[in-house]
């Protein structure tokens, strides 16, 4: 299909296997459609585990790292093409300006800052595509209920639900972007 997927992920190599597999999983559904994987650049973690799950079923991979990262073994060697940037701010403008849709693995501060952000400028209307929570193993419950939260309370209106997918597992998040992108071609 020749899309970018811009995936947000853990760094950390320490979580649960259920993690790594989602990870794989999605880096597998990655390769196959023939499409690119545009992540953080990371070696380790979950970002490693899908970019090498990309290369593993046919895709291309493309990282982007600021220049204070980059140092010895933190990047992915086998990027097809990789970005430095002078800081996370240009990073990021890279990941929106190359982006066909967003997923969001289980991940920390970072990744949880990127999928508000991408949310965000969503609602602004910067831009229209689809962003999807990969809510694994209810990772991303308790972030979800404090959306609710803010929508109940008037925070943010209840049409901010329609902002991004929550997908329980890979292969929901999956079909719900291939219905999208069906509808766009």
């Amino acid at each position: 299909m020749n899309r970018n997927i811009c995936v947000f992920a853990a760094a950390s190599c320490n979580v649960d296997k259920v993690y790594r597999d989602a990870a794989r999983e999605t880096g597998m559904y990655i390769g196959r459609e023939g499409d690119t994987l545009l992540f953080g650049a990371g070696n380790g973690g979950l970002m490693g585990v899908c970019a090498r799950a990309v290369h593993a079923h046919g895709g291309k991979v493309v990282g982007v790292i600021p220049q204070g990262l980059n140092g010895p073994g933190v990047a992915y060697p086998d990027c097809d093409e990789l970005i430095v940037t002078v800081g996370l701010r240009e990073r990021k403008a890279v990941f929106d300006v190359r982006s066909h849709a967003f997923v969001a693995l289980p991940g920390g501060f970072g990744t949880m800052e990127e999928l508000l952000e991408t949310i965000t400028l969503k609602q602004l209307g910067v831009h229209r595509r689809p962003i999807v929570v990969m809510n694994i193993n209810g990772y991303y419950d308790s972030l979800l209920t404090q959306f609710e939260v803010g929508m109940r309370q008037s925070f943010a209106q209840e049409e901010c639900r329609e902002l991004y997918h929550v997908a329980a597992d890979v292969q929901s998040g999956f079909d719900f972007l291939n219905q999208i992108f069906t509808k766009e071609d």
